[in-house]
């Protein structure tokens, strides 16, 4: 089943995916095209990946990583289908990266990898801007870089994990005004989703929406002001958002 978090006439409500249409948690059935669609998961602790496809760290000269990478995002960097992503005015290269966002179900520490599946709610699709101009290290990516406001859109879907066969054999793609422009699958992730709440739980306790955001492929090129970026991946869904310019402040 696929769920989805909108806005509908003044409201927010949970919804479900049903004949192409949305199903509100008051009953109605609403178009896609009559809602706010907001981030499908309110997060608890947002875990990123960094440098989590071998050919991702070769485009960048980089040495695959001996051990997971992984920083933490704010819930503030999260917007949801559709949305507008801000592209400073002084930065020259902002890339998008399409990533699988692992959802997780319930709480857990020192979980082994073959139980890992267990503790999964589901799965989202997620683009993950970066700034290069701010970046000062792919191993420690700073604040301005993955901290953004709006630049983390996520969904449209949460898509139970029952309804996904294989989450590590799905196929990652990113269109720029309709040309693909990136082609990936998560078959090819250096450290796979079970490697990964194994690792993070030997450490620390996981919880009920947990969002791990698992790494991008090689294909990330420069986005402009006014460029249309879809990011889908296979069996979940297709996020679509529009990068903008700053707002222009208006002095009274």
């Amino acid at each position: 089943m696929k769920h989805a978090i909108v806005a509908y006439k003044g409201k927010i409500h949970n919804a479900i995916e049903e004949f192409d249409s949305l199903r509100l948690d008051s009953g109605q059935l609403v178009s896609v095209d009559d809602v706010v669609w907001l981030p499908p998961v309110k997060p608890h602790t947002i875990f990123a990946l960094g440098l989590n496809y071998a050919d991702h760290a070769a485009e960048l000269s980089f040495t695959a990583p001996k051990e997971p990478l992984v920083f933490l995002k704010g819930p503030n960097t999260l917007t949801g289908h559709k949305s507008e992503a801000v592209r400073p005015e002084d930065v020259s290269y902002m890339h998008y990266e399409c990533e699988l966002a692992v959802v997780l179900g319930k709480s857990g520490k020192n979980i082994k990898k073959e139980d890992a599946y267990e503790y999964i709610k589901g799965y989202s699709v997620c683009n993950d801007y970066a700034i290069r101009d701010y970046l000062e290290n792919y191993y420690r990516p700073n604040l301005r870089v993955k901290n953004r406001d709006s630049l983390t859109p996520i969904g449209p879907w949460l898509v139970d994990k029952e309804d996904i066969k294989d989450p590590m054999n799905l196929e990652l793609k990113t269109y720029i005004n309709g040309e693909l422009v990136q082609h990936g699958s998560t078959k090819d992730m250096i450290f796979n989703i079970q490697d990964l709440i194994e690792y993070l739980s030997s450490f620390m306790t996981l919880n009920e929406n947990d969002i791990i955001l698992t790494g991008t492929p090689k294909g990330s090129v420069d986005t402009k002001v006014g460029d249309q970026v879809l990011t889908e991946i296979e069996g979940i869904g297709s996020l679509q958002n529009t990068i903008i310019a700053n707002p222009v402040s208006v002095k009274v």
